[in-house]
């Protein structure tokens, strides 16, 4: 099987609003790296929204497959969250939080309207944003001396590695993600530096 090198995200945050038989259905899709930034996004959405009947949810993060969830936040069963879920997947993104508020307007939906509702808000908002594609990325952590900082810093431009953390001091200290389609050509340039150490994280 080919490894996958690249991923498929959205870079911006967007809105769209659906209406079924007086309801009110305003779809938020936005990027999210954890679950501690989604929950951050979904109670700025709750207390911008205090007054609407539910908020129910769904996001998928990581490149396993097995950080997601779904939130009906009180409509029925699988209504809500599961055909929010449904649209991030079959647009095989990831790394990506959808919230559905729902105003109610009076008449009962039925679950097969429900279903078409949060269906149709977060197709409608997911289709008002680009969808862009970020190469997947091993962590590797660098310790060098400064003064090889600039060939350092020549490799990890070269190869479009990007840095997550960096401690510059006489010592420094780099966390940084690698192409996972460089990974060879990266750390075989690294080594030849002779005074770079690397480690996976």
């Amino acid at each position: 099987m080919e490894t996958k090198t690249f991923y498929t995200t959205i870079e911006k945050s967007g809105t769209a609003e659906f209406r079924d038989r007086g309801s009110k259905f305003i779809g938020y899709a936005f990027p999210v790296a954890s679950v501690e930034e989604f929950k951050e996004k979904l109670n700025a959405i709750r207390k911008e929204h205090p007054k609407a009947t539910h908020h129910c949810f769904a996001y998928r993060i990581g490149l396993d497959g097995n950080n997601f969830r779904v939130n009906d936040d009180g409509e029925p069963s699988g209504s809500a969250g599961k055909p929010i879920l449904g649209q991030i997947d079959s647009k095989e993104l990831t790394n990506v939080g959808v919230v559905v508020v729902r105003y109610f307007g009076g008449s009962l939906l039925g679950v097969p309207g429900l279903i078409n509702a949060y269906k149709t808000t977060a197709t409608v908002v997911l289709q008002t944003l680009p969808f862009v594609q970020k190469p997947i990325e091993v962590c590797y952590r660098l310790q060098f001396d400064y003064t090889t900082m600039n060939e350092v810093m020549m490799i990890i431009k070269q190869f479009n590695c990007s840095v997550l953390k960096q401690d510059i001091q006489l010592f420094c200290l780099f966390t940084i993600g690698v192409p996972v389609n460089r990974q060879d050509e990266v750390l075989y340039r690294l080594k030849d530096l002779h005074t770079v150490e690397t480690t996976r994280c």
